[in-house]
């Protein structure tokens, strides 16, 4: 009931002006985010942006609902993605679909005085509810895809953190030194495993420092994980020395039975290097 070809033809006769309006009535004093941007290269992408979906959201009126979904799908993903759209705040986000979804209803409003007397009250609520029902699903689309991109950039970024907080620094004669600093919980302790033999079999380490002066907690499980990577650095040939454990962190060692004897302990960084001949 809600599909109508001369409505479709009206609000896409109004794409641009839509777009203008939109524009003009925005609020530019958002401290961060796309809307309170100055550079002109983001201003006119914005706009496009606006217009491509109000193109494709008045489809509304003559597909439906499952064919007008698989056709927005793209733009929903695209803007999703959008970088200067991850840095803008969800709420200042809904808020301008909130204000898009009021542009609509006005418009189809003015469509009616327009053709008064031609269309049923019935024909016109319609109108007004399909618009609202697709765009509290365009909105939930949106923050779905907005959220899993967003958390392949968090992902992405603790994993940058981790590599850099685990680094292999090479010496001399196939020997290296992992420096850690910070608390080291599972997540962590279970990186530090992977990365550390991969920099080890890359930069082919024979002889490994592990230096802990800088690590003052590290739970049961990551504990573990450290004697697992002790076993499996000494079945791959390389030998380990640590260096700076705290009290605390070698009571615990003591108590979860870490494989000692298959690694050098120094009290001192300094002491560890000095064994290098």
């Amino acid at each position: 009931m809600h599909r109508n070809r001369e409505l479709y033809s009206f609000l896409s006769d109004k794409a641009t002006q839509l777009t203008e309006d939109w524009y003009a009535t925005l609020n530019k004093n958002d401290q961060v985010g796309v809307y309170s941007s100055p550079d002109p290269r983001v201003i006119e992408k914005l706009k496009l942006q606006n217009h491509q979906f109000h193109l494709q959201f008045f489809k509304i009126f003559t597909l439906e609902e499952c064919q007008f979904f698989g056709l927005l799908e793209d733009w929903i993903d695209d803007i999703g993605s959008d970088e200067e759209h991850l840095n803008t705040p969800i709420y200042f986000i809904l808020r301008e679909f909130f204000r898009t979804q009021n542009q609509y209803l006005d418009y189809i409003e003015q469509f009616v005085a327009l053709h008064e007397g031609k269309y049923t009250q019935a024909e016109v609520n319609a109108w007004n509810r399909v618009v609202v029902k697709v765009f509290s699903e365009v909105m939930e689309r949106f923050t779905q895809a907005n959220h899993r991109y967003a958390n392949k950039i968090m992902m992405a970024q603790q994993q940058t953190i981790v590599e850099l907080s685990s680094p292999i620094i090479s010496l001399k004669d196939h020997t290296a030194l992992l420096p850690l600093i910070g608390n080291i919980d599972t997540a962590r302790g279970m990186s530090l495993l992977e990365s550390t033999l991969q920099q080890c079999a890359e930069k082919s380490v024979t002889r490994l420092f592990i230096d802990l002066s800088g690590v003052h907690a590290i739970d049961e499980v990551s504990a573990y994980q450290l004697s697992q990577l002790i076993e499996s650095l000494h079945l791959i040939g390389i030998d380990t020395t640590l260096s700076g454990l705290h009290p605390d962190i070698a009571m615990k060692a003591v108590k979860l039975q870490l494989p000692f004897d298959k690694v050098t302990v120094k009290s001192t960084l300094a002491q560890a290097i000095n064994t290098i001949k």
